[in-house]
């Protein structure tokens, strides 16, 4: 019986059969195009909800320092430019565990699958946090900070490259614009959890321990949900593992087919896609992703200085400024709230824009607004200038992680990322000391100057070296 002559109703419940396992190239092609189903947006948002967790414990540093500091665990500055009992080598702490996490481990998301790696990640950053909570020195309280960080540099390598590779190239930036609206809608939540508890105790805990503890907790519920994701099909036909990863793509298509009722559209013919082969660091170093790994070195380390620069010690720079803990911690409710409305926003446009373009455009928007900071006294002002700066770190944060996903080929996409996202942290680590010497010397304006000009090299570096990725397949950008 040919395909013709089958019923509707029988073309819409099946696929064609085949004689032979479909190549890579064309379960790509399959892949792209998909339409945007309730099952699709359901896989993005079960990789965000592990995404709201990792921001949580990241942001969670600007609302949880001044409590730490407050507690006496912590000092606020240091003698020297490092020092183990100041409130930037709990920034250093951080900064250095994710960087050991996307060194030391960031592919071997790579080698055993995105599924297994987000799952044994979600469930290590939980539980260092919640043993982080119940520190009671700088010693301890550092030591598992940066096994937190361990856990979350593997998380947030692995989510990208997950994420990339499950949903169709056409929908690519709406579903990370997405990712990122859940993920900082942690950022307010952090904000109102730290003003609520923090000026406080509870069960005979410090009121930070409380936000580090609730955290923690969300995460394991969040392990829980891991079962209704997929294996990528990319990842398995880059292991030569064809037949399950056909599995995976029929699966996706028959949802697809029942959700919407009518018959897939015919794929794009398959590009050629990478044979089965070991990964190398060297891949990197070669055309054409020679231009694209200097280009993120350069970004990350200023992106790290500019955005962690203001998100941590926002707090802390309107304390030096003669605002109370209790009225800055407000502030930083206030402001982070605006936090999820950028990449809400980026709903409307993302996959429309170019995505090196929205990083150029919000980079240079944060550089003005933090000139602008630098003279403003007035609670409204400070508001409105605090929200400018948060929404393009939020569209700046959106546009890397979608972008640096695409410029490398699956079989080393969760290496490649791990490596050029370890300068972030290696600039991230410093960036506490550097910021906490400028805020000595310099005042709040210092600190500020420092960010801005990160800014500006932020701009230079994507705007000048970034090749064009909006709408194009994974397999096409990599050739």
């Amino acid at each position: 019986m040919t395909t013709q002559s089958l019923s509707p109703a029988a073309t819409l419940a099946a696929p064609p059969a085949r004689t032979s396992a479909a190549s890579a190239g064309e379960l790509a092609a399959r892949l792209d195009r998909l339409p945007a189903t309730r099952s699709t947006w359901m896989l993005v948002l079960l990789l965000s909800l592990g995404a709201f967790f990792e921001f949580y414990e990241l942001f969670s540093t600007a609302y949880v320092l001044p409590g730490i500091i407050d507690s006496g665990v912590l000092s606020a500055t240091t003698e020297g430019f490092i020092a183990l009992n100041g409130a930037a080598s709990y920034i250093a702490a951080t900064f250095l565990g994710l960087l050991i996490g996307v060194l030391a481990f960031g592919s071997v998301a790579d080698r055993l699958g995105r599924r297994s790696v987000f799952t044994v990640a979600l469930l290590w950053y939980s539980l260092c946090a919640v043993c982080m909570a119940f520190q009671q020195d700088a010693l301890g309280l550092n030591f598992w900070r940066l096994m937190t960080g361990i856990g979350l540099g593997v998380e947030l390598v692995t989510i990208d490259a997950y994420l990339s590779e499950l949903v169709p190239a056409r929908l690519r930036g709406r579903a990370f614009a997405l990712n990122m609206v859940i993920a900082y809608l942690a950022v307010p939540t952090v904000a109102l959890t730290a003003w609520l508890l923090v000026p406080s105790s509870a069960f005979g805990l410090d009121g930070w321990r409380l936000v580090v503890l609730l955290g923690g907790a969300g995460a394991l519920v969040v392990w829980l949900l891991r079962l209704g994701l997929p294996e990528s099909p990319r990842w398995l036909a880059s292991h030569g593992r064809l037949a399950q990863a056909e599995a995976v793509v029929e699966a996706l298509e028959a949802k697809a087919r029942r959700q919407t009722g009518a018959a897939l559209p015919e794929p794009a013919p398959a590009m050629p896609a990478e044979r089965h082969e070991r990964a190398s660091f060297a891949e990197i170093w070669r055309p054409p992703y020679r231009r694209r790994t200097l280009m993120l070195m350069i970004f990350h380390a200023a992106q790290a200085i500019g955005l962690y620069g203001f998100s941590h010690w926002m707090p802390t720079f309107l304390v030096q400024r003669g605002v109370g803990l209790a009225s800055s911690l407000e502030y930083g409710l206030l402001i982070s709230c605006v936090a999820p409305l950028g990449p809400l926003l980026a709903l409307l446009f993302a996959d429309r824009v170019e995505r090196k373009w929205l990083i150029v455009v919000s980079a240079l928007v944060m550089a003005v607004a933090g000139v602008v900071f630098m003279q403003l006294h007035s609670r409204a002002a400070i508001l409105v200038t605090g929200a400018v700066l948060t929404l393009g770190g939020t569209l700046i944060s959106l546009g890397f992680h979608a972008y640096q996903a695409e410029l490398y080929p699956t079989r080393s996409r969760a290496r490649a990322i791990g490596f050029v996202y370890a300068i972030s942290r290696i600039s991230g680590a410093l960036s506490g000391f550097l910021i906490a010497a400028c805020l000595k010397h310099a005042g709040v304006p210092g600190a500020l100057g420092l960010i801005i000009g990160c800014m500006l090299l932020v701009a230079l570096s994507i705007g000048l070296l970034g090749p064009r990725t909006a709408g194009r397949s994974l397999e096409e950008i990599s050739q």
